[in-house]
């Protein structure tokens, strides 16, 4: 399907120099002289490759019509990420420098959206949260405000470290955000 490069959108799915690309940045730029441009920064799924790229607002672009499937995840290896999809029992693999460090968020059996085009994975739709139980934190010293209120909670149950404030123990289930790696809350 092909569109206007001013209508592109973060998260979308476009054909350029012969690969598959996701945009994942654009802006808008209108310049006091000459046409408008699309400014945008694309990810090789092949490679993992980031490059910045300016389309002309009225510039052609070639956007796949890519599918959204929920999966389970599996587990991971050195290299990637496997996953099932349990109306088929179709298991497929995605490179980890593809989907980047969200994975060390997930655990074994979780339900992950998997974009599929031709049947073939892309990347993942990471969730906006992630519930896990942390099970090592330090113990915060009472009085202790140099460091801002926070502290590493040295594990979480899938081995990932999150900074968090002092009030949270061993035991408890936090949320996450697994894109930025960053605490959003207790739960």
């Amino acid at each position: 399907m092909r569109t206007n490069a001013g209508n592109l959108k973060k998260g979308e799915f476009v054909y350029y120099q012969g690969e598959v690309w996701q945009v994942q940045k654009a802006d808008f730029y209108s310049p006091g002289k000459g046409s408008a441009l699309m400014k945008a920064r694309i990810k090789n799924l092949v490679s993992g490759k980031n490059i910045e790229y300016a389309y002309k607002s009225n510039e052609q672009v070639e956007v796949l019509d890519v599918q959204s499937i929920e999966m389970q995840y599996l587990y991971h290896d050195n290299e990637n990420l496997y996953f099932m999809d349990e109306r088929t029992y179709n298991q497929f693999s995605l490179p980890l420098n593809i989907v980047g460090d969200v994975y060390k968020f997930f655990k074994e059996g979780e339900k992950i959206y998997v974009y599929l085009y031709d049947d073939k994975p892309l990347t993942i739709r990471p969730p906006l949260s992630v519930r896990l139980k942390v099970v090592e934190a330090q113990d915060a010293v009472k009085g202790d405000t140099v460091t801002g209120g926070s502290k590493k909670a040295i594990k979480v149950e899938t081995g990932a470290t999150v900074l968090v404030p002092l009030f949270v123990k061993v035991g408890e289930t936090i949320s996450v955000n697994p894109e930025t790696g960053e605490y959003t809350g207790r739960v």
